[in-house]
């Protein structure tokens, strides 16, 4: 049975994700640590957001055990987000607050200054008044990562958050990971972008398991991509360019859109069930 100390903040041994017969993620074996951003970097289908389902508890190992040692929130992939939902920015965001005062609780003093808080940090506080349905793609994954943070949770998982946004609302996010893991906080987010990975403290390259993990530069080198990318990197000379199948892993469990996943954990879990798949969409990152 995994243990954790006071650095850290998850403990995985041996832990197996199957889908069915299909087999997400090997036996791996890996720790957090508090105050840190790991980048989860590979191809489509590599386990990425099996991981961070773990991680959430939404799915549970076949075999091995985890601890999570702290409270969570987790992003799901940006998508058209459910643009016909009749919910304000506010009532969006007040919905990070639920993990503490439940669906029917009344919204204290403290879960308001958390609100604001979370809002003036990504920069949608002029935004709280429209409707969730009717914002650009950038300013919904503004506000979902701002009802993320609201929760304060320990750690928080984004499952590419800033694939496909616009680049003030990519800096904002990346500035937000960098600040979360300041305060003590860990990170965790998915990417096929080596730029976006390279900003991270921790890089785990997935290919079914952890393939490598360490620092950037240690883990982002030619040999290792073009294993991860299945020999898809064309070149790497400080400016890696890797071509891979980029869509959005669908059919796997994930937390919902409006409402990310919070809570307590510190649990050993034995199933979970979903597929790691996606669009076959040809994709060149240039970096």
């Amino acid at each position: 049975m995994p243990t954790t100390d006071d650095t850290q903040l998850a403990t995985a041994l041996d832990v197996c994700v199957h889908y069915g017969p299909v087999v997400a993620l090997a036996p791996t074996s890996f720790e957090l640590d508090r105050g840190a951003t790991v980048a989860l970097v590979g191809s489509n289908g590599s386990g990425k957001t099996s991981m961070l389902s773990l991680l959430a508890g939404l799915v549970t190992p076949e075999e091995g055990t985890i601890i999570v040692n702290g409270t969570v929130a987790m992003v799901a992939q940006h998508r058209d987000h459910h643009r016909w939902m009749p919910l304000s920015v506010d009532e969006v965001l007040r919905m990070g607050r639920y993990q503490r005062r439940g669906l029917l609780g009344r919204i204290r003093r403290d879960d308001r200054e958390c609100i604001d808080w979370a809002a003036e940090l990504l920069e949608v506080t002029s935004l709280r008044r429209r409707s969730f349905g009717d914002l650009s793609g950038g300013q919904q994954q503004r506000v979902l990562v701002a009802q993320a943070v609201a929760a304060r949770p320990d750690l928080l998982l984004l499952d590419e958050p800033i694939t496909g946004l616009d680049l003030p609302s990519q800096l904002r996010i990346l500035e937000v990971i960098e600040q979360h893991a300041a305060a003590g906080g860990t990170v965790v987010f998915s990417t096929h972008h080596l730029a976006e990975a390279r900003r991270a403290d921790r890089v785990m390259l997935m290919a079914g398991c952890v393939l490598a993990d360490g620092t950037p530069h240690d883990v982002l080198v030619p040999t290792l991509l073009a294993e991860a990318f299945g020999g898809r990197l064309i070149r790497d000379d400080g400016t890696s360019i890797v071509i891979d199948d980029h869509g959005h892993d669908h059919g796997e469990p994930h937390a919902p859109e409006l409402v990310p996943h919070h809570g307590a954990h510190q649990h050993q879990h034995e199933h979970g069930h979903g597929l790691d798949h996606g669009h076959q969409q040809s994709h060149l990152d240039g970096y």
